[in-house]
């Protein structure tokens, strides 16, 4: 399918039967995409897999399942398999008959979640992280980290870790109140 103009080329079957199966599966993909990129994170209920970049890509196998990719924010990232689970359940839901497969190269970055993502974290009370995160980030020395409340940079980390292994825990000393920063990584 080419971008410009939406219509299939001839490499996709146009004009040998191949056209209308071709634009089934384009549309079947697209739609498992959606589907999928509307499942929440367990652990943070107001980013969908989408927002924070899990969501890879999709695509229909020869046996019409739809596989889609999904990529773990971390190796050891214990939501994964309900993430998988809620894909299934809500492409089974739409008919869409599936499986889920981890990628694990390239590592997940935060530089893949949105800008909306990013947003609804900040709303929600966490603190995002800083798109493009230098090297620095790496090796524990974080750049500046706006409080999510009241948005001052006059905040110190208290712990590495917050709620989940994703997040750090961060005071602000101007307004007083703890909050959790999801780690550049």
């Amino acid at each position: 399918m080419t971008r410009a103009t939406g219509s299939l080329s001839r490499e996709a079957g146009e004009g040998r039967g191949g056209a209308p199966a071709a634009l089934a599966a384009a549309r079947l993909r697209a739609d498992a995409l959606r589907i999928a990129g509307e499942v929440a994170d367990p652990e943070i209920p107001v980013l969908s897999i989408a927002d924070l970049g899990v969501l890879r890509d999709a695509r229909v196998a020869e046996d019409g399942q739809v596989e889609v990719d999904i990529t773990p924010t971390y190796s050891g990232c214990p939501a994964m398999n309900m993430i998988a689970v809620n894909i299934e359940t809500a492409l089974d839901a739409a008919g869409i008959p599936a499986r889920v497969k981890l990628v694990l190269s390239p590592a997940w970055t935060t530089d893949w979640m949105t800008q909306a993502g990013r947003d609804k974290l900040r709303d929600y009370g966490i603190a995002p992280p800083a798109p493009k995160a230098s090297r620095r980030a790496l090796f524990g020395m974080d750049e500046e980290v706006a409080c999510p409340r009241c948005g001052s940079t006059e905040t110190e980390k208290l712990s590495e870790f917050g709620s989940t292994a994703c997040k750090a825990l961060w005071r602000c000393t101007a307004c007083k109140e703890p909050f959790d920063y999801f780690k550049c990584l």
